[in-house]
C-alpha cells in the first residue's frame, strides 16, 4: 500500500495518508508499514502502541516527554472524531510556539506524525472517540511535561471553551513558564 506525506506549515510535522481497500464488507488498511514509512522518508522506530477512549468534550493535552525519553507519535482516530493539535516547542525553531490542528476521524483514516520537540493533544468531537498512536519511546512519567491547553500565547482555536480535563491538564505550564527551562532546543 502507498504512504503519502503532506507537509504542514510547521517543518517536520506531517499529515500521513495510506491507501486502503474498502468494499461492501468494510475496509482493510495497513496503518503502519516500516518499509512504506521508510520509503516515504518517515522515521519508523516505534516501540509502543497506546490506545485511549474519550467521551465528548474531553480534551487531552498538551503533552510531551523531554529529552530523557524523547517521543515522536503517529496519531490516528479509529472511532469517532477528534481535533488533533501539535505545538512546536523547539526554541531554536522559526515556528516555535506555533500550532497546527487537523480533524482526524475513523472515516478519513488520516494520521498525524508528531515529531520529537512538540506538545500534542486532542479534543473529542464525537460522543465517543478512540485514539491510537505509535510512540518512538516508552512512556516515562518522570520525563513528561505539558503546556496549558488554553495558553493565550499559543492560542489554539479549540472547538469549545469548557472541556472536560484531567487534574494534570488543568495545571499545565504556560509557554512563558516552559521558556524558563525548555525541554527542546
Amino acid at each position: 500500500m502507498k504512504t503519502r506525506v503532506t507537509p504542514t506549515p510547521i517543518p517536520d510535522l506531517v499529515i500521513v495518508n495510506v491507501d486502503y481497500f474498502q468494499d461492501e464488507r468494510g475496509f482493510f488498511i495497513e496503518s503502519w508499514s516500516k518499509r512504506d514509512f521508510a520509503a516515504a522518508g518517515l522515521p519508523c522506530d516505534f516501540v509502543q502502541d497506546s490506545h485511549s477512549r474519550s467521551m465528548k468534550q474531553v480534551l487531552r493535552g498538551l503533552h510531551y516527554q523531554d529529552m530523557r525519553a524523547p517521543t515522536a507519535k503517529l496519531v490516528r482516530c479509529t472511532s469517532g472524531r477528534i481535533l488533533d493539535a501539535a505545538v512546536d516547542l523547539r526554541v531554536s525553531s522559526a515556528t516555535f510556539g506555533k500550532w497546527f490542528t487537523i480533524e482526524l476521524t475513523a472515516e478519513n483514516k488520516t494520521m498525524l506524525f508528531v515529531p520529537v520537540g512538540f506538545a500534542h493533544g486532542f479534543a473529542t468531537l464525537s460522543d465517543i472517540c478512540e485514539v491510537q498512536y505509535k510512540q518512538s519511546d516508552h512512556y516515562e512519567p518522570a520525563t513528561e511535561g505539558g503546556i496549558a491547553w488554553n495558553d493565550a500565547d499559543v492560542g489554539i482555536e479549540w472547538p469549545f471553551h469548557d472541556p472536560i480535563l484531567s487534574n494534570r491538564d488543568r495545571n499545565q505550564h504556560s509557554l512563558q513558564q516552559y521558556l524558563k527551562n525548555p525541554a527542546f532546543r
